[in-house]
């Protein structure tokens, strides 16, 4: 036979669609691309139809159709657009799962894990949200259990989530492990706790010292401006940012309720919630915090000398 003619062998409809003979057979067998007929000699035959069905199986199963997904909705027992939705969701679960592996690899890769380590970090990245959610109300209840808030802030901290998103970026996933071992470590939730106890108010105590310090982003910057402009933490410069924040009265709370934060590693903490959210990352602020520490050293020891 030639192209000219209505029919075509199973060999000219495999030159004429581009697809192998091995699988248009094997599609005529399960019913996807059933032949229009056939030859005297046996062979199956197919029409037009035959060729324009041939096409659209092929680009259902390029799009991930199981073959008796195909068969359905070319026999009309179910929709495309049910069919459609249902591969949709299964490619949104697949691709939220490739973006988790992507992020744990990528960690795995930048810390050079063990096999232990990248065993717990593909754990906790893998976690159900009911599952995250446990993990950082056990983290409240043992770091702030204690604190004697006011109503109005207790209630504030019961409602406080760091969730992941539905569609999480391979930052937040990585973000997320991070945080997960960290608030899982019994020495990091002993020093927050004691963090926490000296920059938290509570009823009946004038507000802390030191707590603008943390909850204040002000205070930081204001310490990266005169760094940058090369204040050292002994100089005039520091002795008046250290009086503008502070007074001269409670230096040597100040320095309690910053020292508890950098040994709390409270800022590292901020951060690794904030990427959690996806929120704007603010920078390290490490080395500005030990050198506001280092001029509340100098100031309060200069008040002491005054005294």
């Amino acid at each position: 036979m030639d192209d000219d003619i209505d029919l075509l062998t199973i060999g000219r409809l495999a030159r004429r669609t581009g697809i192998d003979v091995r699988t248009l057979r094997f599609w005529s067998d399960e019913g996807a691309v059933p032949p229009a007929g056939r030859s005297v000699g046996g062979y199956r035959l197919y029409d037009a139809a035959g060729v324009a069905r041939a096409e659209l199986v092929r680009t259902l199963r390029e799009l991930g159709f199981a073959l008796d997904e195909v068969c359905r909705v070319l026999d009309g027992r179910t929709t495309m657009a049910d069919v459609a939705e249902t591969h949709v969701a299964a490619l949104d679960a697949r691709i939220r799962s490739l973006k988790v592996s992507r992020a744990v690899l990528s960690t795995v890769s930048k810390r050079g894990s063990t096999a232990e380590e990248t065993a717990l970090m593909n754990r906790l990245a893998r976690l159900s949200a009911a599952e995250r959610v446990q993990i950082i109300d056990d983290f409240k209840a043992d770091v702030m259990g204690g604190l004697g808030l006011e109503p109005p802030l207790r209630e504030k901290v019961r409602q406080l989530r760091i969730e992941l998103p539905d569609d999480p970026t391979p930052e937040q996933v990585d973000a997320w492990v991070e945080l997960a071992e960290l608030i899982q470590d019994p020495d990091f939730r002993a020093r927050m706790r004691v963090f926490l106890e000296l920059n938290t108010p509570v009823p009946g105590r004038a507000k802390p010292a030191g707590s603008n310090i943390w909850w204040t982003r002000q205070v930081v910057e204001a310490v990266a401006e005169a760094r940058q402009a090369g204040a050292r933490p002994d100089g005039s410069v520091a002795a008046q940012l250290v009086a503008d924040m502070f007074g001269t009265t409670a230096l040597t709370a100040a320095l309690a309720s910053l020292e508890a934060g950098i040994e709390a590693d409270a800022d590292r903490y901020f951060r690794l919630v904030a990427r959690v959210r996806g929120h704007r990352r603010a920078p390290d602020s490490t080395e500005h915090l030990h050198w506001l520490a280092a001029a509340l050293r100098v100031a309060g020891a200069g008040a002491t000398g005054r005294r």
